[in-house]
């Protein structure tokens, strides 16, 4: 079975951690095809990094763009994985993901995820689980004290986002603003697709910047993810509760409240949301049937409504759309 997979990877002053991500994709059991990196706007040695290993490997290939003057997430990050997709003719690929350059991956990791999907056809987007180095980690290796990220198993990690191809086309691609990771994953689900992260041990990679931390401080990153959620439409109730969870986590209790404060922030300024009111409806109603029946189930009853219309779509184009199943 063909199994061609291209890697877009933006990146901006990494050469902390470039030569760990290089290294550990260049040692995979199955290459990509294709490795576009993006160079965006490097002020340190990112981009004399990336020449030498270009001139080493053909299949890597970098884009130089030009320093906006800041690091920019969310739209930003979007806006350089854009640039690399131009790149490319998605026709020349089964799979396509999205990989930041500040990660170790184990050898099978995209070995696996395609061994999964080509066994799941309904799924569209997969990852492992992200892990950041505990505090006597000193090497930052697998072999030292990691600590889960706590990403949820319905969505697929940011950081190391594989898709197929046919369902990556569906949803359009990413939005560029902050939490597009979040807002792909649900529509995929909106479109029938499946989306999933795996705690295996073959799928576990370090993350050697801890998710939702910033150039500010992790502080600033959680606050960050708190406005993202008010901006996808995430309730009060919800993000209250997931701020509650999240305070178990580090940093212990400030982390949760930051996520909290940024969304309540975010909401009494009156921030414009996401300008899609069917997707905003999916996801609140998705949501609530996270907590009155749980993730799992959750996932299986919007995935399961969502393959009916499409089915009834090809059969009745103007057949009209019922978001989200109210029962079973």
């Amino acid at each position: 079975m063909h199994r061609a997979y291209c890697l877009i990877s933006p990146c901006r002053n990494e050469a902390r951690f470039l030569r760990r991500t290089l290294d550990s994709v260049l040692s995979q059991s199955e290459l990509p095809q294709k490795w576009i990196i993006i160079d965006d706007g490097s002020t340190d040695e990112t981009g004399e990094i990336l020449r030498d290993y270009a001139a080493r490997f053909p299949l890597i290939q970098v884009v130089s763009r030009p320093d906006r003057g800041a690091r920019a997430v969310g739209g930003g990050v979007i806006e350089a994985f854009n640039s690399g997709l131009k790149q490319i003719d998605l026709d020349d690929f089964d799979y396509i993901c999205k990989l930041d350059m500040d990660l170790d991956l184990p050898p099978t990791y995209f070995a696996s995820l395609m061994n999964r999907m080509e066994a799941q056809p309904t799924l569209g987007t997969c990852s492992g689980k992200a892990y950041y180095p505990g505090p006597d980690n000193v090497d930052k290796s697998f072999a030292g004290t990691l600590i889960s990220e706590g990403i949820g198993d319905d969505m697929s990690v940011g950081a190391a986002k594989f898709y197929r191809v046919k369902c990556f086309r569906e949803i359009g691609g990413f939005i560029q603003q902050v939490m597009w990771d979040g807002i792909d994953c649900h529509r995929c689900r909106m479109n029938g697709w499946g989306a999933v992260s795996w705690d295996d041990p073959e799928l576990r990679f370090i993350h050697l910047r801890p998710m939702g931390s910033s150039q500010q401080g992790i502080l600033t990153g959680r606050m960050r993810h708190g406005f993202g959620q008010y901006f996808m439409g995430t309730s009060l109730l919800y993000m209250t509760l997931s701020a509650v969870f999240r305070m178990s986590h580090r940093p212990l209790v400030v982390g949760g409240a930051a996520m909290w404060w940024g969304y309540v922030r975010s909401w009494l300024k009156g921030l414009d949301r996401y300008q899609n009111l069917e997707f905003r409806r999916f996801l609140r109603r998705y949501h609530w049937l996270c907590l009155t029946r749980g993730k799992k189930r959750a996932v299986e009853l919007v995935q399961a409504q969502a393959r009916a219309f499409v089915a009834t779509q090809v059969k009745a184009p103007k057949a009209k759309r019922d978001v989200l199943v109210r029962s079973e």
